[in-house]
């Protein structure tokens, strides 16, 4: 991405991270030493909200005020540097069309002028093989999802993308992934015991760990995974990502 570009993306983000170029320096930073030090350059922005990690994640109200901010360079003593946030600044939308099963390498230069900078298809498996869909999943460069894109002459309407509820694969929990896991035992999906997999379960019965009804814990009819994904639903229509990103 040349400058220009670069100057573009940022103007057009809403959410910003400053963080300092010593580690936990803005940790211990006066609040009000903060908030001048950001309206000093910027003016009085939407929000601003201080992580546990020490940086400081600004919501700004226009462009002009993005542009501004991108020039703060110092909160007191301490050196600082502003960026946009990796992904608040984005959204993911899907579309369902049948007519562009086949265009997907089309599709992107299509969708540039709208926004649009990834484009995949959702695929589905079905006895152990692959199968792509008429679904594709849209990431904007903007926080604020379209009501519809237009492909060609073709207008598409575009519904918020609601992405699986994370389970662990080695404890079963919802909520972390493998990596992240502190659980000391490994836990079956199929027979939720411990100290084995489901590729090695031998248990005629199957047991869910998170609702202890018959169906394993990867089943989509679990109705702990409907509540999660229930959860990820009202998250990503009403926004409220930010809120519990900055508790």
């Amino acid at each position: 991405m040349d400058s220009h570009a670069n100057q573009h993306s940022n103007a057009s983000s809403k959410y910003f991270i400053i963080s300092s170029d010593t580690r936990n320096d803005l940790k211990s930073t006066s609040p009000i030493l903060i908030h001048k030090s950001i309206i000093s350059i910027a003016g009085e922005v939407k929000s601003i909200k201080k992580l546990n990690n020490g940086n400081i994640l600004i919501e700004v109200l226009n462009s002009k005020q993005a542009e501004n901010l991108m020039k703060l360079e110092n909160i007191g003593p301490i050196k600082v540097t502003v960026s946009p946030h990796h992904t608040l600044n984005h959204s993911k939308g899907v579309i369902s069309e049948s007519e562009f099963q086949r265009d997907l390498e089309d599709l992107l230069e299509c969708l540039q002028t709208q926004n649009v900078i990834a484009v995949k298809r959702i695929t589905i498996k079905r006895n152990g093989q692959i199968f792509p869909t008429k679904h594709l999943i849209l990431t904007f460069n903007n926080p604020v999802l379209p009501k519809n894109v237009k492909i060609a002459y073709i207008n598409c309407p575009v519904k918020p993308y609601i992405p699986d509820p994370i389970r662990c694969f080695k404890c079963q929990k919802f909520g972390h992934t493998t990596t992240a896991c502190r659980g000391n035992k490994e836990i079956c999906a199929r027979c939720s015991l411990p100290d084995h997999n489901s590729q090695t379960c031998k248990s005629t019965t199957q047991k869910c760990y998170n609702c202890s009804s018959d169906h394993p814990s990867y089943s989509r009819s679990c109705p702990r995974n409907k509540l999660e994904k229930e959860i990820q639903t009202i998250k990503i229509t009403k926004k409220s990502h930010f809120k519990k990103l900055v508790k």
